[in-house]
């Protein structure tokens, strides 16, 4: 292009254009990264869901056509054992006692035992759990003050379990894990009765519940679970891959957390079977059972006259920075601390699976960069437009070139998470969630962006610092 200005700007025209060309060409550069990194990625899920369907499939033309599915009560069993379920407790007190009087009054199951995990410097969650005079309730006080970390709950509450043993000579057969804002399922511990030793530890769905009040942030969750819980974790165990607790609806056999807890105590750790220096110690608990040699699954059964599988239910957070909250210490405890607490166990699938959890950091940043990139292509877009230099570069996409293939592959693939993920969530909770489903991708995708920047904050704090983890929970809510 000629110039046609003031001689005295020729300099600054030319390294105007120049640096226009720079930025071009670099954009350009950028996308076709970002393309072959998303394509990766979208061939790893792709991956995940051709496992799914082809396993569907061979169940439904072999196994079902010979064998009727399962329910709760045809699993019953017929000498039901004793369990304990585990609800650590702290600063609780808004949704303790309706928690417990909720699960009480429906579990249809004869013999169980709840201990409540509760701290001396929580008077009020003291208070809320005495007023319930239930005898299958037991209240257990740690030791130091709260918040300590939640497996340091979980170990006190371990360890009344074995003084119980002790007092009544009757040990449980197994132990179910739960929050203390679970809405639980009438015949959850029947399930986990009749599979429990047979599976080391059986992992029920959580499906969260939808908030009115926060169709966006809270609901977001709504599609992540109903996807992970009804098919990801089942790919896991399809894989021969240690299944991870979810730290609800959890069952392990008892003779399994034995197990787990005489091998931290031969290692100088004989506090109980929970890592108290863990920020995901649910997470850890499955790839223990599976070190140990138990196998694990996720279980989705109906139970007779209802449409959907039994699953715990609970409030997820509501408010953006509860979520960010939340998310970032999954994200510290499984994709950063993880990596060095737990390395690289197992098999071809154990690590592949390890390596598709610690990749939730690197693409909750790729989205955050993806957005980005959007935004400079608008840039580019508009400055071709606004300034004939610009215009006269070679477009960003050239036709049938290998980033115009690279895109249209990626478009695909998304198209196919999105309709996925949609199909998903309306199985779970309805077509009019399955539609929000769609332009919620967008709002968990900035929310787990924002995760990832704070759980690399999280995680530098952690190594910096001396001190034990504390328990970082959010405000739970009991549905009324």
């Amino acid at each position: 292009m000629q110039y046609a200005g003031p001689p005295g700007r020729l300099s600054r025209w030319f390294m105007a254009e120049q640096a226009l060309a720079l930025w071009h060409i670099s954009l350009s550069e950028a996308l076709l990264l970002a393309a072959l990194i998303f394509l990766i990625c979208g061939l790893d899920d792709l991956f995940i869901d051709i496992v799914f369907f082809a396993r569907k499939l061979w169940r439904r033309l072999f196994i079902y056509t010979r064998h009727t599915p399962a329910t709760a009560q045809s699993l019953t069993s017929k000498t039901p054992g004793r369990i304990a379920i585990f609800v650590p407790a702290w600063d609780e007190q808004n949704v303790i006692a309706a928690m417990l009087t909720h699960l009480t009054a429906t579990l249809d199951y004869p013999d169980y035992r709840v201990f409540i995990g509760l701290y001396p410097n929580d008077p009020e969650g003291q208070r809320a759990v005495a007023q319930l005079s239930d005898p299958r309730l037991q209240a257990v006080r740690c030791a130091r003050p709260g918040p300590t970390s939640k497996a340091d709950c979980l170990n006190h509450l371990w360890a009344a379990l074995l003084r119980e043993e002790a007092r009544s000579s009757r040990p449980f057969k197994a132990i179910v894990l739960h929050d203390a804002e679970d809405v639980v399922h009438a015949q959850e511990l029947r399930v986990h009765d009749a599979l429990i030793p047979r599976l080391a530890m059986v992992q029920m769905p959580v499906r969260p519940l939808p908030d009115p009040a926060s169709p966006w942030i809270s609901g977001h969750y709504l599609d992540e679970f109903a996807e992970a819980h009804a098919k990801d974790l089942i790919v896991r165990e399809a894989l021969g891959a240690a299944v991870p607790s979810a730290g609800v609806a959890s069952g392990i056999c008892r003779h399994m957390l034995g197990k787990i807890a005489a091998n931290r105590a031969s290692n100088g750790h004989p506090e109980g079977p929970f890592d108290a220096a863990s920020l995901t110690e649910d997470y850890e608990l499955g790839h223990r059972i599976k070190a140990l040699g138990g196998r694990a699954g996720l279980v989705r059964l109906k139970s007779q006259g209802e449409p959907l599988v039994i699953a715990t239910q609970e409030h997820f957070p509501a408010t953006f920075t509860a979520a960010v909250n939340q998310k970032s210490r999954w994200l510290a405890g499984i994709a950063l601390a993880g990596w060095d607490r737990i390395g690289w166990p197992g098999g071809l699938a154990d690590r592949y699976m390890l390596l598709r959890d610690r990749k939730g950091l690197l693409v909750a940043l790729l989205g955050l960069i993806g957005y980005a990139l959007l935004g400079l292509v608008a840039l580019d877009s508009l400055a071709r437009t606004l300034w004939p230099a610009a215009a006269a570069l070679p477009p960003l996409v050239p036709e049938g070139s290998p980033l115009a293939a690279l895109l249209l592959a990626n478009l695909a693939l998304f198209a196919w998470r999105l309709t996925l993920r949609a199909g998903f969530t309306a199985h779970a909770h309805g077509w009019q969630e399955g539609l929000y489903a769609v332009p919620r991708a967008l709002v968990g995708n900035i929310i787990n962006a924002a995760a990832a920047l704070a759980a690399i904050r999280r995680y530098r704090t952690m190594l910096s610092s001396t001190a034990p983890p504390r328990w970082g929970k959010t405000l739970h809510r009991f549905p009324s």
